[in-house]
Formats: structure tokens, sequence, C-alpha cells
């Protein structure tokens, strides 16, 4: 299967890619710069240099792919339609990679939702991330117009990847900041809980949807969950620190921009992943982050 990637040097899009390179597919991977196609033309994926927002180029490689994965943007509204044309008629297949805080809460670390979605769950989406679930809407209806349109939407995503860029956003983010200040710190009480999953199994998750999910499909993606507290604390005992600090909302924001305070470190985002594992067979194998952080992560 010739398969198009955008974001392939990215931490989701590299693992993906090695995950399909390694399963038989012929991978051409977006980058923006050289130094990176050089990278992926290592890996045995062929770059295609530029960018979302090249029109011609994006169409192109949908006439000559068997099928496309974007994990590039999860907001990207103009790409997303413009690979949604480039592909209709055609029955291939279209994977665009979410997130899970599109159901994010503002718990501002401070309160443990009781609220668990699945993919049969009736949505609560904040004012913030509507344009996030209107895009996600869009892609799932445009099954209607011959695309095989699928939505996976991962949770918190832990582990070392397999591509350029090894590195997850939001626990290293933390023992980053903690490094740099010597201690962890965590928005509010830190009682507020994501699910989690392993890139490893994520990466299983989208070579079984490229080529096996039906048309019009969303997954979550989670094995697992822990609060910020308990991550922060399975930090600090993997930096050998002796705290976790907490701060409010607003002191997170003001040093850590109002997304990652609000959403990325204060909400709740607790998923079960029940379609996936019905419909595909997924059956990830790694089922706690902490675990990871204490006696896995570098």
């Amino acid at each position: 299967m010739k398969t198009f990637i955008t974001g392939a040097s990215g931490y989701i899009g590299g693992s993906v890619a090695a995950r399909l390179v390694a399963s038989g597919h012929a991978v051409r991977g977006l980058v923006r710069e050289q130094a990176k196609a050089d990278l992926l033309r290592a890996r045995g994926i062929e770059p295609v240099i530029g960018s979302l927002d090249d029109t011609d180029l994006l169409l192109r490689e949908c006439r000559r792919a068997d099928g496309v994965v974007n994990t590039a943007n999860a907001d990207h509204l103009a790409s997303a339609r413009v690979l949604l044309d480039g592909l209709a008629g055609t029955g291939k297949a279209l994977l665009h990679t979410s997130g899970s805080s599109v159901i994010g809460d503002d718990a501002r670390g401070n309160r443990l939702s009781e609220a668990i979605f699945d993919e049969d769950t009736p949505f609560v989406v904040a004012p913030q991330k509507q344009a996030r679930h209107e895009l996600n809407a869009m892609l799932l209806a445009a099954a209607a117009r011959g695309v095989r349109t699928i939505v996976i939407c991962p949770t918190m995503i832990y582990g070392m990847g397999s591509g350029v860029n090894p590195h997850s956003i939001q626990i290293p983010f933390l023992v980053e900041q903690a490094r740099a200040a010597g201690v962890v710190r965590v928005v509010g009480q830190g009682v507020n809980r994501w699910s989690t999953v392993h890139i490893d199994d994520l990466s299983a998750l989208y070579l079984l949807a490229l080529e096996h999910a039906p048309a019009g499909s969303f997954y979550f993606a989670e094995n697992g969950e822990a609060s910020f507290a308990e991550i922060g604390a399975a930090i600090a005992a993997r930096l050998g620190l002796g705290r976790v600090d907490s701060w409010t909302a607003e002191q997170a924001a003001s040093e850590w921009g109002m997304s990652r305070a609000y959403y990325t470190f204060g909400s709740n985002s607790r998923v079960r992943a029940k379609r996936a594992r019905r419909e595909l067979g997924w059956s990830p194998r790694h089922g706690s982050a902490l675990t990871w952080i204490r006696d896995e992560m570098p």
C-alpha cells in the first residue's frame, strides 16, 4: 500500500511511518526542511518537502497514494478540506489525528470528573474546542463523498517514539520544567485525570485502522489513566526531586500559556477505547504511564 503521511518527522507521524514501513507499506512523508527530509530517507521514507498550505502538493499526493494519514495538525481546517477534495470518490482512506482534549473540561487541576466518554457517549465539548469537534464531524460525514474517512483520537501519549522526534508533549514538558526549576509543578491539586496510551500501541492502532477500518469510523486510543498528581510524583521520583508543587491555573497560564494550563495539564480527559478493541481487535500491551516514567523513561 502506498501511503502519504503529513507530519512525518513528528512524534506520532514518525512512529506511525516506521510501523507502516516495517509492515511493507511504501511511505511518502511531508516535511518542511531538507535536513529532516534526509533523516526520513535514511529510515526508508520518501520525503516530500512542503507544508499543509501547499494545496497543489497535497492534491498531487492524494492522487498517487492509496491512503493518506494526517498527523501534522488536528485543527488545520483548510488542509483537511483539500485532502477530502483530493480523495473524493476514490474510496481511499483518509486517517486524521485528533486529540482527546476535545472533551476536556475546566477543572483547573482541582476536580476529578466522573464523566468517562467512549465512542458512543454524547460528547460535552467546551467552546474553545468546538472547532476541533466540528472538523472531526466534517471528516466523518465525508464518507458520503466516497472517502474512507477515519478519525483517531489519542489521549496522553507516552513512551519513546521510533521516528525522527522520539519525544511526546505532556510528560517531557513537565520533566523539562522540573529540571529547570528543581521541582515538579502541576496545575491545582493535580487530581484531574487523563487517559493514556503508549506510542507503540497507538502506532499499531493506526496500522489496523488504515488497513481495516470502515468509512466514517471514530476511535479513541487509550489503555489506562493517571492523575497529574500521580504523574508528578512519578517524575519527581525518577529525577530524584523532593516534592511536587501546586500552581494555580492562572500561575501556570502566565508561564506555560493558557492552552497548556487549562487543557493540556489542567483538564480531565477520561475516555475508553471500546470501538477499536471491538471492531479492529486492537490489543494494547502497555498499561501504565506511571510504571514507564519510574522504570523506563530516559
